[in-house]
C-alpha cells in the first residue's frame, strides 16, 4: 500500500512538472487544433452522410451509420497522430499526446461496439447493462495502460494457471477466450441478421419457408465457425475436440435427444415446405396462423392473440391440418331452418342473396345454397361460401351473413321454427275416466321444464278409448 502511495505521489509530481513546462502548451495546442478541425469536419460530413443514408438500405446503410459514429474520434485521432509526429521531429516531448491517442482509440472502440450490439440483438435491459459494462471495461483498460499497471496485471493473470497434460490453462487465456468468443458470436449474429434482411427484401421470388431455411442455416454455420475460430485464435488444438464430440454424442443419446429432434425437425419443416410463416394450421385443438419458425418450436397465434409455442417434433409426428397448404381458399357453411309452412325455394333465394353480406366472401367460386334435410322442427338449408383469408377467422363471416338472413326472413314473413315435440297416447287402463286423464295430463305438462319457445302438443285418439262400464 505504501509503495502504491509513493508511485501515485511520484506520478502527480511528474505531471505538475509537465504542466509547468513550455512543451505542455505545445501539446495542448495540438489537441485543441485536432479537436476543432475534427468538429468542423464532422459537421460537414455528417450532413452529407445523412443525405446518402436516407436513400440507402441494407449493408450500405449500416456502413454509413458506423462511419457517422466513428467520424469524430477517428479524424481527431488522425490529427493527433500527425501533430505528434511533427512535435517529435522538433524533439518536443509528447507525453500528453501519448495519453490522448489511447483515449481517442478507446472512444472509437466503445462507439462501434455499442452500435454493433444494438444491431445484432434486440434492445432490452440486459443489452443496456452489457453496453455499460463494455464501456466501463474499455475505459478501465485505458486507465491501467496509462498508469503503467496493465502489463503487471496481465502477468499476474497469466501466472495463475493449471496444467492439463500438454495443455496449459491460465486465467488470462480463459478471459481471452471468452472475449474472442463474445466478439465472434456478436459478429456472427450481426452478419446473419444482415443476410436475413437482404433475403426478405430480395426480389428473387424466394418462398417464405426457404427464407427461414436460409436464415437458420446461415446463423448456425456462422456461429459454429465463430466458435471454432475463437478456439483456434486462443491456441487450442481443434483435434482435441474429438473427446468433446464423443461426450456430446453420448449426451444426445441420453438426455438431449428431444432437443436434437426438435432442431432437426425444424430443418425438415423448412425443406419440405409443409408449413411456412402465414399458414393457417390446426394441431390437435390448437388453431391459428404461423407467426415464426424457430429452431426449436413454431409460434402459432390464435384469434384471441395468444401465442402457442408448438415443438417442431409435434408437427412432424402428429396430424396437422394446413388450411392454406396448396390453396388459401376455404369454404364456410352457414345452416338455417325454416318452417314447413314456408316456401323453401323462396327461402333459398333469400339466403343466397345474403351471401355477400360479408365483404370477405369471394365471387369465385360462387356461393351455393342447398336444401340439406327435413328436420324434426323444420327444413334445414345450408349456404356455402368461400373466403381467401382464413387467418382472419370464420366467426365474423358467419355473423354478418346470419344477421342479413334474419332481416331478410323478417321482411318476407318466413319463420325460423322453434323445437317441437308431439306426445301420442295409444292406450290407457280401463278404470281411468277421461276427466282424470285430462287432469293428470295438465299436471304432467305443468311439471315438465320448458325449453325457450318450446311447443308441446297433446293429441288423444278417442277411437281407442274404452267407454264401457
Amino acid at each position: 500500500m505504501q509503495e502504491m502511495q509513493e508511485r501515485l505521489n511520484a506520478w502527480l509530481q511528474y505531471w505538475i512538472e509537465q504542466v509547468s513546462s513550455s512543451q505542455f502548451w505545445w501539446q495542448l495546442g495540438v489537441l485543441l487544433i485536432a479537436a476543432g478541425c475534427a468538429s468542423l469536419l464532422n459537421k460537414r460530413l455528417q450532413s452529407v452522410l445523412e443525405t446518402k443514408n436516407s436513400t440507402t438500405s441494407g449493408f450500405r446503410h449500416l456502413a454509413i451509420r458506423s462511419a457517422q459514429r466513428l467520424l469524430w474520434p477517428l479524424s481527431a485521432l488522425l490529427l493527433v497522430v500527425s501533430g505528434r509526429a511533427i512535435l517529435e521531429r522538433y524533439e518536443v516531448p509528447v507525453v500528453v499526446l501519448d495519453i490522448a491517442v489511447p483515449i481517442l482509440l478507446a472512444l472509437a472502440v466503445v462507439r462501434i461496439s455499442v452500435y454493433v450490439l444494438r444491431k445484432a440483438f434486440t434492445v432490452n435491459p440486459i443489452l443496456k447493462s452489457s453496453e455499460n459494462a463494455l464501456a466501463l471495461s474499455v475505459w478501465v483498460l485505458v486507465m491501467l495502460h496509462l498508469l503503467g499497471w496493465l502489463p503487471r496485471i496481465l502477468g499476474v493473470l497469466d501466472s495463475l494457471a493449471i496444467e492439463l497434460g500438454e495443455f496449459r490453462v491460465s486465467v488470462l487465456s480463459a478471459i481471452q477466450l471468452l472475449l474472442i468468443i463474445a466478439v465472434a458470436f456478436t459478429l456472427a449474429v450481426w452478419i446473419s441478421e444482415i443476410i436475413n434482411r437482404q433475403i426478405r427484401k430480395s426480389s428473387l421470388g424466394i418462398s417464405p419457408s426457404m427464407q427461414v431455411g436460409i436464415s437458420k442455416f446461415s446463423r448456425f454455420l456462422l456461429i459454429t465457425l465463430a466458435f471454432l475460430l475463437a478456439l483456434n485464435a486462443v491456441g487450442i488444438d481443434l483435434s482435441s475436440l474429438a473427446i468433446f464430440g464423443g461426450a456430446l454424442g453420448v449426451g444426445l443419446g441420453f438426455g438431449l435427444q428431444r432437443i436434437a429432434s426438435n432442431f432437426i425437425s425444424g430443418f425438415i419443416l423448412v425443406l419440405d415446405r409443409s408449413i411456412k410463416p402465414g399458414d393457417v394450421i390446426t394441431v390437435g385443438d390448437k388453431f391459428g396462423w404461423v407467426q415464426e419458425m424457430k429452431s426449436r418450436y413454431v409460434v402459432v397465434r390464435n384469434r384471441e392473440g395468444v401465442d402457442t409455442l408448438i415443438p417442431n417434433e409435434n408437427l412432424i409426428i402428429s396430424e396437422v391440418i394446413n388450411w392454406s397448404y396448396m390453396d388459401r381458399n376455404v369454404r364456410v357453411t352457414i345452416s338455417v331452418q325454416i318452417s314447413y309452412d314456408d316456401d323453401p325455394e323462396e327461402a333459398m333465394e333469400l339466403v343466397l342473396g345474403c351471401a355477400y353480406a360479408s365483404p370477405r366472401v369471394l365471387k369465385e367460386p360462387e356461393p351455393l345454397i342447398r336444401l340439406v334435410t327435413f328436420g324434426d322442427s323444420g327444413i334445414e338449408l345450408q349456404l356455402r361460401v368461400w373466403i381467401g383469408d382464413p387467418e382472419n377467422g370464420f366467426a365474423n363471416v358467419r355473423s354478418n351473413i346470419n344477421v342479413a338472413i334474419w332481416k331478410a326472413f323478417k321482411q318476407a314473413g318466413i319463420t325460423i321454427p322453434y323445437p317441437q315435440r308431439d306426445l301420442h297416447i295409444k292406450s290407457m287402463p280401463a278404470d281411468m275416466d277421461f276427466e282424470s286423464l285430462e287432469f293428470k295430463s295438465r299436471t304432467a305438462k305443468s311439471s315438465q321444464p320448458k325449453e325457450r319457445g318450446g311447443d308441446e302438443n297433446l293429441s288423444h285418439d278417442n277411437d281407442e278409448l274404452d267407454d264401457s262400464p
